[in-house]
């Protein structure tokens, strides 16, 4: 974070100092919220949660080198006091990245978020300093700590924006006000708490809400390809500028294709200029992300060649997303259990089989969640989907969703031990050791709450069965 006074953030976060002799003392290092962070000039964030409560941590925090405590009652130590932690913080976001002056791009979508916000700051990372946002963080604690990372070096700042409700982007987008605001897509995740597609392109659209006009420097980039999405342009003053495979769209691919191994290869239109691009990312989907990440590029001052050179170089910064292992035996693991939605598992789903020409593939699947009423429905698609796309081998885990998966599976056609339903990560693990054969393909994929992880991570070597099991 820029150095700040305990003063200064006492007075932007409406606070009082308690236990602090001298309040002209600065802030010179990150802010925290995991006392495990915590190094010396450290402002240490005390949340209260289910099973933790960060005040606890106070005099450790301390000890170890921070500052002083954010918290919502005296520790003892060196502390700011305020009424609402977790809104101090967004004010002291806001006011930091008032300060800045750095470029602050966000972005929001249904899915692809994070590959396409990896995406961004490896492309604007070789123009100027860059900060953005590590995996998910994209909530109000997660986003406000991004934010507080920045420097005075910092030239660009992009920011993810995850929602579960009307009004939650809004909100967001209040602590950071973007420039230029992406919208990716709109699907079916958290559709079960939103209650439809049309009501998470309301939410989706607070984004393009949020920027200056045009004539200010507001940005919307919006995908030509999404109805939903492209109908956002009504809804904004800034600039509007188009992403996708469409004629219409102002940055678009043409000649997509995939290599060999599965990886997407286009020529990049911009209003600028063309280049060939041939990414080291696994799927067509982020043929899309990266024409986001251009489109964003060219806004802020790319060409078309440094953007396309960028994209070829790009790799996955986020853990568990589309990872690809190759064993020594010629079986490749595709660790993609970080999350799932419908249309995600779907572009899984063609990468897999991209990836497998010639050879056997899995895939080992879980459950979707948040899909509300739409859950049997979509489960059973995806399942029939595998067998549409001649996937070898289907494994379904866990309960009742995976049972819909298999279910689809069979109903479409798949026979004899083509689809099998078991009951948890180990047993998948078990099963696939026995069956396994060298150059097979092997794809995981499933809600982050189902922990597939694990699968991916025994396949691939990462530890013995009992290490394993107990992560």
């Amino acid at each position: 974070m820029i150095a700040l006074s305990l003063a200064e953030i006492a007075a932007v976060t409406g606070g009082q100092t308690h236990d602090i002799p001298d309040t002209s003392v600065q802030v010179t290092g990150p802010v925290v919220r995991d006392s495990r962070e915590v190094v010396p000039g450290t402002l240490f964030v005390a949340f209260v949660g289910e099973r933790v409560d960060g005040h606890d941590f106070a005099a450790q925090v301390v000890e170890a080198g921070a500052v002083a405590v954010l918290a919502s009652r005296p520790v003892g130590v060196p502390a700011i006091v305020v009424d609402d932690v977790q809104e101090a913080l967004g004010a002291l976001a806001r006011h930091v990245v008032e300060r800045l002056g750095a470029t602050l791009v966000a972005l929001t979508g249904s899915a692809g978020k994070t590959s396409t916000k990896d995406l961004i700051a490896q492309v604007l990372g070789g123009k100027a300093p860059t900060v953005f946002t590590p995996g998910s963080l994209n909530n109000e604690i997660g986003l406000p700590l991004t934010a507080l990372s920045a420097t005075e070096e910092t030239k660009f700042l992009v920011l993810e924006m995850g929602a579960r409700g009307i009004g939650h982007i809004r909100y967001l987008a209040g602590l950071t006000p973007p420039r230029v605001g992406l919208v990716l897509n709109v699907g079916s995740a958290h559709i079960g708490e939103f209650g439809g597609r049309e009501q998470i392109a309301q939410a989706k659209g607070e984004l393009v809400e949020s920027l200056p006009p045009a004539a200010e420097g507001g940005a919307a980039i919006l995908n030509a390809d999404d109805p939903l999405v492209r109908a956002m342009a009504s809804r904004t003053k800034a600039k509007v500028i188009l992403f996708g495979e469409s004629a219409e769209a102002d940055v678009r691919a043409e000649n997509v294709r995939l290599t060999d191994s599965g990886q997407p290869a286009f020529r990049l239109h911009t209003p600028s200029g063309a280049s060939d691009v041939t990414m080291r990312l696994y799927g067509e989907h982020h043929v899309s992300n990266a024409l986001a990440a251009a489109a964003v590029a060219h806004e802020l001052g790319m060409s078309a060649t440094e953007i396309a050179t960028a994209l070829s170089g790009a790799g996955t910064l986020s853990r568990w997303r589309m990872e690809v292992t190759e064993r020594p035996d010629g079986v490749t693991i595709v660790n993609d259990a970080y999350n799932a939605n419908p249309e995600s598992v779907r572009a899984a789903l063609r990468a897999l089989v991209a990836m497998g020409k010639g050879r056997r593939t899995w895939a080992v699947l879980g459950k979707m969640a948040e899909l509300g009423d739409e859950a049997l429905a979509e489960h059973d698609a995806v399942g029939r989907l595998a067998v549409r796309l001649n996937v070898s081998k289907l494994v379904a885990v866990g309960g009742i969703e995976a049972s819909w998966l298999q279910l689809g599976a069979y109903n479409e056609g798949s026979w004899g031990e083509e689809s099998v339903h078991v009951s948890d990560a180990q047993a998948a693990i078990d099963l696939l050791r026995k069956q396994l054969r060298p150059g097979d393909v092997v794809l995981v994929k499933a809600s982050r709450s189902v922990g597939l992880e694990r699968v991916a991570q025994a396949l691939a070597g990462a530890g013995t069965e009992g290490e394993v099991a107990a992560r």
